[in-house]
């Protein structure tokens, strides 16, 4: 009996997601049963989650189960499942919604225009590749504790029906219409058995609820025992990868997985997995790590925060313990012995997991640590018990290979007999860094020169003081000396020296910029270039750190730093001249204006006054001509 039926329209032409799915997302029409089954087995799961604090919405008899039952003369497929069913409301705005790594998947590997783009979240991938092989899709469903059910109908077009309905049992079930096999467009006949008995096979025998073939046998179809409980050294390679892409609806094979059982007073199970790529959600505080708790195989939190530190937020996978209560709370987490040994026994194992890899497999740890090396970077400052584990994790580029990142223990091994600290230099990107004033004299003396671009960097050096008995030292902070103690002693001197000739040019330069700078000096690091500006201290913050303060809310602090001269450039020998024929020439604050627009320009940083900078150099050029 069914009864107040009303079509609806899709918020938005439907029609080309439709077309795009059919014939670009999948490779394979097979998926659209795996997509089915998971979403069928989630529901099982959410029915047993929920039933843990309403217990009566669990039959403690109820075989919980998915279904899979074919007429070949009307040539339908149904999927059904006694889960946790949908409300009116929730099929309206749930049904399909799309997994976050699918919403990235398709955006990246298809030109996707903004009008279909705006459909992905609300008209799910999973769900609706069921019309890749159906002309037309009918659900029913019911949800647990309640009495009503709803029927949704759609034909894959721009509307569908909505029709309240009854159903004996809660749960959902799908039919599909399906369309004639086609080999050309590789649709098969799934009303076979055998064909349906093979994918099950292959893309969901993991799923811990039987997958039942309907029949006189009702064989089931999958092995169902949950793949972490098996002995590593029975699963394949392919089998945690198949796993993984479904629990996760990844399309990529996992980069890393780690199946490990602990043994002893507490006994748990553990399947992680280290995604190929970052989620696109990586950085925003909200972000919790997708690691599913289970307790004797109940799924009993779906996101568990608790069981791993927030800089290795990226990893995914299952944790199944013995020795957890079903209805345990996240306060109770928190303060549970038990989650307080395995987070510190997985973050252990990961560790180790990712030292491994870095040093038998260099080329594949380089591309976890172009997806994950910031995250990792943050477990410097928030990880003080694991901080010698992941100091050698570490990656930087360097000035010594274009193309190669470098560890802090082979910067180490290539500094110079006479250098006592490991020279780094902060920046937007390498280019900027390169091209830096601050990296003169280190080019000209063959000094390496770290290269920090990532904006966690300025705190990573700054909760790693040294490295094997180095001191970490900014080019672009304090003072700089290179080379043997005698070279510099006698390059102090000669600084010291012309410094103090110079005092009265250099006290009316600092005249004129005090509101800018806190001080105007000479220095020796620099060879071919008149200025560049520096922080007086190694804990002051540097320009990169500085913009990125202003950019926030409120924006951050301007600091006054020191303006460093080179004194045998051309410009500062000249100013030399004028200021000795004429102390007074109002052209020396046209240079003094210039160089400190110079100067900011040659860091990458925000002219101060770009009128004025405009008006004097427009000047001096025309003096010039």
């Amino acid at each position: 009996m069914v009864t107040n039926s009303k079509t609806y329209e899709f918020q938005t032409d439907t029609k080309p997601l439709l077309d795009l799915m059919v014939h670009s997302l999948y490779t394979t029409k097979d998926i659209f049963l795996r997509e089915l089954i998971s979403n069928a087995s989630d529901a099982l799961d959410r029915l047993r989650f929920e039933a843990l604090t309403t217990p009566a919405l669990l039959d403690q008899n109820q075989t919980l189960e998915i279904r899979l039952e074919v007429d070949r003369t009307a040539r339908t497929l149904t999927i059904s499942d006694n889960g946790i069913g949908m409300s009116r409301d929730e099929v309206m705005a749930n049904i399909g919604t799309i997994a976050k790594s699918g919403t990235r998947e398709l955006r990246s590997q298809t030109n996707v225009s903004e009008e279909i783009s705006s459909l992905i979240g609300q008209f799910g991938v999973g769900f609706y590749s069921s019309f890749m092989v159906a002309d037309k899709v009918v659900l029913e469903t019911r949800r647990a504790g309640t009495e009503e059910a709803v029927r949704w109908e759609s034909q894959g077009d721009n509307q569908y029906t909505l029709t309240e309905t009854e159903k004996a049992t809660t749960g959902t079930s799908i039919t599909l219409y399906l369309k004639p096999p086609d080999a050309e467009t590789g649709i098969e006949d799934y009303t076979d058995k055998w064909i349906l008995a093979r994918i099950v096979k292959r893309y969901s025998d993991f799923v811990s609820y039987p997958v039942v073939y309907v029949d006189e046998e009702n064989k089931v179809l999958n092995t169902m025992k949950p793949l972490w409980k098996r002995p590593a050294a029975e699963v394949t390679t392919e089998e945690y990868a198949q796993f993984y892409r479904n629990m996760f609806h990844d399309f990529e094979d996992p980069l890393l997985s780690l199946h490990l059982k602990a043994e002893g007073i507490f006994e748990y199970q553990v399947l992680l997995f280290t995604p190929p790529k970052a989620p696109q959600d990586l950085y925003y505080q909200s972000t919790e790590t997708d690691l599913r708790l289970y307790a004797r195989g109940v799924l009993i939190m779906e996101r568990c925060t608790e069981l791993l530190p927030r800089y290795l937020r990226f990893i995914k996978g299952v944790v199944d313990s013995a020795d957890l209560p079903l209805n345990i709370s996240r306060q109770m987490l928190q303060q549970d012995r038990h989650i307080t040994q395995i987070r510190k026994w997985i973050v252990t194992k990961l560790l180790n997991e990712f030292t491994d890899l870095a040093a038998k497999d260099p080329e594949k740890y380089r591309s976890f640590w172009e997806q994950f090396g910031r995250p990792v970077k943050e477990g410097m400052l928030e990880d003080r018990d694991n901080r010698e584990t992941l100091v050698p994790l570490l990656l930087f580029e360097s000035s010594n290979d274009a193309e190669k990142l470098t560890t802090l223990k082979d910067y180490v091994g290539r500094m110079k007999p006479d250098q006592e600290q490991i020279f780094y230099l902060t920046g937007d990107s390498r280019a900027v860094i390169e091209n830096s004033p601050h990296l003169e004299a280190f080019k000209e003396k063959g000094y390496e020169v770290l290269y920090l671009t990532d904006p966690v960097d300025e705190l990573l050096v700054q909760s790693l003081p040294e490295v094997d008995g180095h001191k970490l030292k900014s080019v672009g902070k304090g003072t700089i000396e290179l080379g043997s103690e005698e070279e510099k002693e006698q390059q102090r001197k000669q600084l010291e020296e012309q410094q103090t000739k110079d005092s009265d040019l250099l006290e009316l330069l600092q005249k004129r910029l005090d509101t800018h700078v806190k001080q105007v000096r000479l220095t020796n690091r620099l060879t071919t270039s008149p200025v560049c500006l520096v922080a007086g201290m190694e804990f002051d913050d540097s320009p990169f750190v500085e913009k990125l303060l202003q950019r926030g809310k409120g924006g951050g602090p301007k600091q006054r730093r020191i303006m460093e001269l080179n004194p045998k450039h051309d410009i500062y020998l000249k100013m030399e001249e004028r200021f000795r024929q004429n102390a007074s020439d109002p052209l020396l604050n046209d240079y003094a204006d210039l160089l400190f627009g110079y100067a900011q320009l040659a860091e990458g940083s925000e002219i101060t006054d770009p009128v004025q900078f405009n008006h004097v150099l427009a000047s001096l050029l025309t003096r010039g001509l």
